[in-house]
């Protein structure tokens, strides 16, 4: 078998290696300083490989009450914040993918013109605060529970799904929710993976929401935390003082150790539902 090499093949493969470096080098710049010494971080010889391996700024995290209880917020916003969007977007897509829906089409073009216009901010925090909302956990997973892109890329998926195995499922007695909880969702774990992953990284990363919807600090969530850490230069511990000697650049050890705590658990969740990813948006973006 033979392999073509052109000149479009070359300076693509060139691109993508340039986008990936450029993606990767941050990260890895900061796993380094969050590993080296003290003195080296100080010198700023750190660039992408850690020197003089030094884990106290992981161990101050650890042990920062503030930092865990950040974590516990951010684990309870993304879950429930995930399972409501999937439970809301699912049943809407299922309903907007039937054909003998009322006023299906109608529906449909509402829906998609939000995606070129919307209140704002204002209005949506008018709203939000109306139903009192303000500093509690569902004004950090309701505002949000539904994405316009998420819904229709789901509606095209189901839309896919034979006709047939409905009419069969009618045949066997089942109602509405019967065919979608037991038909259409097991044949659907491609698109919900997706979904369920898009949903989970946006919540996981937002911190514009708890900005405008939380006032009590003990409901902050670690992107929060990690920006009064980024913007204000204060740490979250007391005892970081006493690790270097200038307090400054412990601190930056110490921003760039807590992102990396709390981008792990994200990209750890990616390997386990990367064989849906692909099948469930180019299969939802490209059929109906």
């Amino acid at each position: 078998m033979k392999f073509r090499i052109n000149l479009f093949s070359i300076i693509n493969g060139i691109a993508l290696l340039m986008v990936v470096a450029a993606t990767l080098y941050p990260f890895v710049h900061m796993l380094a300083v969050s590993l080296s010494s003290d003195s080296n971080v100080i010198q700023n010889t750190v660039s992408i490989w850690p020197k003089g391996i030094n884990l106290d700024m992981y161990k101050v995290v650890l042990e920062d009450s503030k930092i865990w209880a950040a974590y516990k917020n951010t684990i309870v916003y993304t879950f429930t914040g995930t399972l409501i969007s999937l439970l809301i977007t699912s049943t809407g897509a299922y309903a907007l993918s039937r054909s003998d829906m009322a006023l299906r089409k109608s529906l449909t073009m509402l829906i998609v013109v939000t995606m070129f216009f919307s209140g704002g901010m204002i209005p949506t925090f008018l709203v939000v605060r109306s139903l009192n909302l303000v500093d509690t956990v569902w004004g950090m997973v309701l505002p949000g529970a539904v994405s316009t892109w998420n819904l229709i890329l789901m509606r095209t998926f189901f839309a896919g799904i034979p006709k047939e195995l409905e009419e069969s499922g009618r045949m066997d007695g089942l109602n509405d929710i019967g065919i979608f909880a037991r038909i259409i969702v097991p044949l659907s774990k491609a698109s919900f993976a997706t979904i369920a992953l898009f949903y989970a990284v946006s919540m996981w990363n937002n911190f514009l929401g708890p900005l405008l919807y939380l006032r009590s600090s003990e409901l902050f969530p670690l992107q929060v935390l990690l920006r009064n850490m980024v913007l204000a230069g204060t740490s979250s511990s007391g005892d970081v003082t006493g690790i270097g000697g200038d307090n400054q650049i412990v601190e930056e050890s110490l921003k760039y150790a807590t992102i990396m705590v709390s981008t792990l658990p994200i990209l750890a969740v990616y390997p386990f539902i990367q064989k849906y990813f692909v099948q469930g948006a180019m299969i939802g973006a490209v059929k109906g």
